[in-house]
């Protein structure tokens, strides 16, 4: 299966991405670089024929690499630091995805997404888990490569631009130079000035709102997953434009509580790990 066909299979939606997901996840448990399908598998809870065919889609997409037969690691442009930090992060929960659930929950059913600040290929984010309930994300106009891809700008959406304003200012402008991606909603920021005038708001609010930002019809709410002051990634929360026009007060705060509970989970870190991922 090819990147393209990924993007164009019948399987792509929630449960495909879900699976990318979990298989991600399976390197964070197991610890080390290389393991073989079956001992992912087991990790992830899927069977081997799915392991495989998960491994083999993603090779193309850049998520793995292949190591011999049978044999892979994360691809180079994964958020594997991001991932294996959380994944054996100390907390009362099993996993970080109950926040996600339970935000989902007292927001009466957005779409929940944990982003995390992409370590390798520039100042980029990628997506490490989600809470979507039985949403299908092809509705949504979303592909399992989409979500998982590294590549997603960081000067479009409320989770992009939540990490980009704690990034350094050099980073910042790399960001800037690039071109708004042509999927772009009607709402994203295509004046430069205005979009660092929304960073300052995003610092001094501790949140951002995104309104027809990276897609048609859907606003959203995002807030800062930190270790101390270095930014790691956003908890973002979508929801219909009509459900959602403005962002009530107990959406944000709801959004601002999982962030803070996603970044107390990497307290745990080293300072030279949190480098790695935050700058």
């Amino acid at each position: 299966m090819t990147g393209n066909e990924i993007s164009n299979a019948s399987e792509t939606g929630s449960r495909l991405v879900d699976r990318f997901i979990r298989v991600q996840k399976a390197f964070a448990q197991l610890g080390g670089d290389v393991h073989g399908t079956g001992e992912i598998a087991k990790a992830a809870g899927l069977d081997d024929s799915t392991t495989s065919r998960i491994l083999q889609s993603g090779v193309y997409g850049g998520l793995f690499e292949r190591i011999g037969r049978g044999k892979y690691r994360l691809g180079a442009t994964a958020a594997h630091l991001g991932m294996h930090a959380l994944a054996h992060a100390p907390a009362k929960d099993d996993s970080t995805h109950t926040i996600l659930e339970e935000l989902r929950e007292v927001t009466d059913g957005g779409l929940v997404f944990q982003y995390m600040l992409a370590p390798f290929g520039g100042a980029q984010r990628q997506c490490i888990d989600m809470a979507v309930g039985d949403s299908d994300l092809v509705e949504l106009g979303m592909t399992a490569l989409d979500i998982l891809s590294v590549t997603r700008s960081l000067r479009t959406g409320a989770s992009g631009r939540t990490i980009l304003a704690y990034l350094p200012a050099t980073l910042q402008e790399l960001v800037l130079a690039e071109p708004i991606p042509a999927e772009a909603g009607p709402g994203v920021y295509r004046d430069d000035k205005e979009l660092l005038a929304s960073l300052e708001e995003v610092r001094d609010r501790g949140y951002a709102l995104g309104y027809e930002e990276c897609m048609p019809l859907w606003n959203s709410c995002a807030a800062p997953i930190v270790w101390g002051e270095a930014i790691m990634g956003a908890a973002l929360l979508l929801k219909p434009a009509t459900v959602m026009p403005e962002a009530p007060e107990s959406v944000i705060e709801a959004t601002k509580t999982a962030a803070s509970q996603l970044s107390a989970r990497l307290s745990h870190l080293s300072e030279p790990m949190a480098m790695m991922l935050g700058t």
